[in-house]
């Protein structure tokens, strides 16, 4: 199948392994994929902050630069979730039915890493191996929103050597939410420390997640905490092989 990588802009500016792991699965289950130097940021920070008219301008760019694609992929859930459940909605409140519907073609080839491996190619078993403790935080957007259930998991559970240990309060938020954590800060931090907690229980040497943007916030908390533990993303760990192996 063809598939268009979209990194997202947090992915691409701060977490570029991240984007490299999961061409590399991608690319290893026999997929071409491509990388469209058009792509920018979804919008989704405007949209969830109450900037619309903003984020409009991001959602004509998105549209077209990934209309003519058979699948979009991204590895993140809350970037997915914007495209597929907020994209439509602001085209027609600002009265572009036009791009509305083409926001409603695009959304429906768009997929978070986890779901376009199980629901599309109906994988589970990628062929990685990850011999290490590894504990899971299934992100708000992906759990809620894009309701991928226990897809991340099983992909997990199939990789050879991983050992993998249920987080406790694992439906929990960490905390990050966007805005949220500069807004609102020391609920932020309370919630965070929950979190960091929770991975420390499991002792784990690796919690993972399908967003960037939650493992920042967690990775934050258990650097500072000095728990044992980093944050490893979840096509970081399906695209780590014997012969590719993962930094740890």
């Amino acid at each position: 199948m063809r598939v268009a990588l979209f990194a997202t802009c947090l992915v691409d500016g701060l977490f570029p392994d991240v984007a490299r792991a999961t061409v590399r699965l991608l690319r290893r289950l026999g997929h071409q994929v491509e990388f469209r130097q058009e792509q920018s940021c979804c919008g989704q920070m405007h949209l969830n902050t109450g900037y619309p008219a903003e984020a409009l301008p991001l959602i004509r760019r998105q549209v077209e630069v990934f209309a003519d694609c058979e699948a979009i992929v991204a590895p993140s859930g809350s970037c997915t979730g914007a495209i597929r459940h907020q994209y439509a909605d602001t085209a027609r409140r600002f009265g572009d039915e036009r791009l509305a519907v083409a926001a409603e073609a695009v959304a429906a080839r768009t997929y978070e890493l986890s779901e376009f491996l199980v629901d599309v190619t109906g994988v589970t078993d990628v062929g990685g191996y990850f011999p290490h403790r590894v504990t899971y935080h299934p992100t708000c957007h992906s759990l809620r929103l894009l309701r991928v259930g226990d897809k991340p998991l099983a992909l997990l559970r199939a990789v050879e050597g991983i050992d993998l240990v249920e987080l406790p309060g694992a439906e929990s938020c960490c905390g990050f939410g966007g805005t949220f954590a500069l807004k609102n800060s020391a609920v932020s931090a309370a919630m965070l420390a929950d979190k960091v907690a929770a991975v420390a229980a499991t002792a784990a040497s690796v919690c993972s997640a399908g967003d960037s943007s939650c493992l920042m916030h967690i990775g934050g908390g258990l650097s500072r905490l000095r728990v044992g533990a980093r944050t490893m993303h979840l096509a970081e760990i399906l695209a780590s092989t014997r012969t590719e192996p993962a930094l740890v």
